[in-house]
């Protein structure tokens, strides 16, 4: 018996990770009077976090698995995601040869594909991200499914109530459709080229308040590596009905639509040594204020797990645009209408 069971231990496994990620940071045109600030931020390239990761070796190909991903600011020690415990990920699930079936609080399908096809690698401060946040979406209450078969990526998910803290907006009785979000994305890469296409349809009415309100979205990218060099181009399309509301766009029925579209590089200098470029444009339907936002990055690897980093963005905003640089959950509506914006930050990252 005690060899048996120390067979079984020996199946198994839990590591812990994490991500602390910290600097600081100057931004100007601040909302309000205009001013700048000075201030110390958390998760300027990558979101701060620590997680459990366990997995079972059940035999035949099948494995058991769970993650337990809790995000925090390292600047203040608050825990992330609307103060949720393990905020970025809570799941369980079989892993298979035929692929995974994972159930819990999960990422959505934009925030699953992006990161490959971002040339900024959906850093918090600078990316695809300021421009629509919805990149970085999580869905409570989810069933997904993932394989990969070669260099094909398939992916579905279903949530019955993606955000639990919305008062009669998530698995309501009698109301099924109220907080639903399902989608799915399909990567395939092939020697030096990568395509990706994505779709998400989110439900965000409540019993009381635009109950069939919902969000559209859709998205393909495409990568090309030469040399020391990665090319990057993307688009995503997204539409508001019956109330839906696509953040940065003009109030009215009528104008909750835009098309965002981007374009970078990343170069490999050196070994240690990475830099990265990106411009990201966005067009609101029905308006003409859209706002362009311009990124550059330069990362040093001390080692594999320490880095430090510096990165420039400058947001170009006219008509009521007033994309800034994400704070408080936000980007739209931290700068001035009309009001360009620039921002740099120097921080170090540490993996574990």
């Amino acid at each position: 018996m005690s060899l048996t069971a120390a067979s079984a231990f020996g199946q198994s496994s839990v590591t812990l990770y994490g991500v602390v990620d910290a600097g600081i940071e100057y931004a100007n045109h601040q909302p309000g009077n205009g001013d700048n600030v000075y201030r110390l931020t958390s998760g300027n390239i990558a979101g701060s976090r620590w997680g459990l990761r366990g997995v079972e070796d059940l035999g035949s190909g099948l494995r058991g698995v769970f993650v337990l991903e809790s995000g925090f600011d390292a600047d203040t020690g608050k825990s992330g995601q609307g103060g949720r415990l393990f905020g970025r990920m809570a799941y369980v699930g079989l892993q298979a040869p035929w692929g995974n079936i994972l159930l819990g609080r999960q990422q959505n399908a934009f925030f699953d594909f992006v990161g490959n096809y971002d040339p900024m690698t959906l850093a918090t401060k600078y990316s695809v991200f300021t421009q629509d946040p919805f990149f970085v979406g999580r869905a409570d209450n989810t069933v997904k499914y993932v394989g990969v078969f070669g260099g094909l990526k398939a992916s579905a998910f279903y949530s019955f109530g993606a955000d639990s803290s919305v008062v009669n907006g998530s698995e309501v009785p009698g109301n099924p459709k109220l907080g639903r979000e399902y989608g799915g994305y399909l990567t395939y890469d092939i020697g030096r080229f990568g395509v990706a296409a994505a779709y998400d349809e989110i439900n965000t009415g409540t019993l009381t308040q635009s109950p069939d309100a919902k969000v559209r979205r859709a998205s393909t990218a495409a990568t090309y590596s030469v040399g020391a060099g990665k090319f990057f181009a993307g688009y995503r399309w997204a539409r508001g009905y019956d109330g839906g509301i696509v953040p940065g766009a003009a109030p009215g029925i009528g104008n909750q639509a835009s098309n965002l579209y981007w374009a970078g590089v990343n170069l490999q200098v050196t070994p240690a040594v990475t830099l990265a470029g990106a411009a990201y444009f966005q067009d609101f339907r029905n308006t003409g204020s859209d706002p362009w936002l311009f990124a550059l990055n330069a990362d040093y690897a001390f080692s594999k797990r320490t880095h430090l980093y510096a990165s420039l963005g400058y947001t170009k905003n006219k008509g009521s645009a007033n994309l800034g640089f994400f704070d408080s959950g936000k980007s739209f509506g931290n700068a001035n209408p009309g009001q360009n914006q620039a921002g740099a930050v120097i921080g170090v990252r540490h993996s574990f």
